[in-house]
């Protein structure tokens, strides 16, 4: 990450990166503890002894300082020492005493914290575009989690409970190389599938049933995001219907989501449809959301957004109807969004699967 675009970006001397993950992504170290910070001309990361070494050897774009005083108050001292007047900072980060610390520092000095043009905005302003090397991540995060599925659909018996088979998937993606978990893997059968966040229990799955994965792994810090519905024996006349209509709406998706496309308009892609067969009333989240260090981080694809689709983010295609008591349906894939069109990161299959 060239650290120069974020600190030009914001209308202040200065700035604060004090976010795990933003400092991640500025820095491309993953550490629990540090801060940057940024002027017009210089950057430097502050971060204690613990981490300083493999930090040192890794960091690339900035010097790496093992603070006297502390990671924060040396930042600061580096701001008084090059005459920084105005200071920007995450705003949705910052603590109360980090921020009473700074006024106290810099007195009656303009702190920035409420513009067009702030850290926080800039920062999820650049995240949100990828770059060729953090999509290569997210496709070798997509793949494990693809290869650990298709082991996975093997073993799927009557009688395993939804957490045997969480565990199950856990354990595969990370012996196939995840360095963790994207989120707490959803696993859900039958009437189970009809909370889109369902935990899983020690209820077993039965035969004629769906039964709902939704999960990820981690690949250089970068998430990757899927989810199969899959039906244990043979599908019911129902089922498959409800099956055909999601795989439908999400195709629509993939066939018409493109840069400068409102994510709102995205959203009916899959909406519309949904709404139109009699279950806009069941189809009870947005249809995506942007995915990268973190899960789930904007562009979010929802009615209510405002967000515009940029070439380069990358975002899921995941509507579902829910049907309460009964069951559920959610398919989701990533896709790449480009000036005409986008690509589907994921290659599992998912037309109706009935083991």
């Amino acid at each position: 990450m060239d650290w120069k675009q974020i600190a030009a970006a914001v209308s202040a001397d200065a700035a604060l990166i004090l976010g795990e993950i933003n400092r991640r992504y500025v820095t491309g170290f993953p550490a629990s503890d540090g801060t940057v910070a940024l002027t017009r001309d210089e950057a430097a990361f502050y971060t204690d002894s613990r981490y300083i070494e493999a930090a040192q050897a890794a960091v690339k774009n900035m010097p790496v300082i093992e603070p006297k005083a502390g990671a924060y108050d040396d930042a600061i001292a580096l701001f008084r020492a090059r005459g920084v007047k105005t200071v920007a900072v995450e705003t949705d980060v910052i603590t109360v005493e980090q921020f009473r610390r700074l006024r106290d520092v810099f007195g009656k000095a303009d702190i920035i914290v409420v513009d067009s043009s702030t850290l926080s905005d800039a920062l999820r302003k650049a995240r949100a575009v990828k770059t060729r090397e953090q999509l290569d991540a997210m496709i070798r995060a997509q793949r494990i989690a693809e290869a650990a599925f298709e082991t996975l659909k093997g073993e799927i018996t009557p009688g395993k409970t939804e957490k045997q088979l969480q565990l199950r998937l856990d354990y595969l993606m990370l012996s196939m190389g995840a360095e963790a978990l994207s989120f707490e893997t959803i696993t859900a059968a039958g009437e189970n599938g009809s909370k889109p966040h369902a935990v899983p229990s020690d209820r077993p799955v039965r035969e004629g049933e769906f039964i709902t994965f939704d999960f990820g792994a981690v690949v250089d810090g970068y998430h990757s995001d899927m989810t199969r519905t899959v039906c244990l024996g043979k599908c019911a006349d129902d089922m498959r219907r409800i099956y055909e209509l999601v795989l439908r709406a999400q195709l629509a998706v993939i066939d018409g989501a493109k840069a400068g496309m409102t994510c709102r308009d995205a959203d009916a892609l899959a909406r519309d449809i949904i709404t139109a067969a009699g279950y806009g009333d069941y189809y009870r989240h947005g249809t995506g959301h942007s995915v990268g260090l973190e899960i789930h981080e904007p562009p979010f694809v929802s009615p209510r957004s405002r967000d515009v689709l940029q070439p380069g983010n990358v975002v899921t295609a995941e509507p579902g109807v829910y049907l309460p008591g009964r069951f559920g349906v959610r398919i989701e894939d990533m896709i790449y969004i480009t000036e005409d069109g986008c690509i589907d990161l994921t290659e599992s299959e998912k037309q109706l699967i009935e083991l």
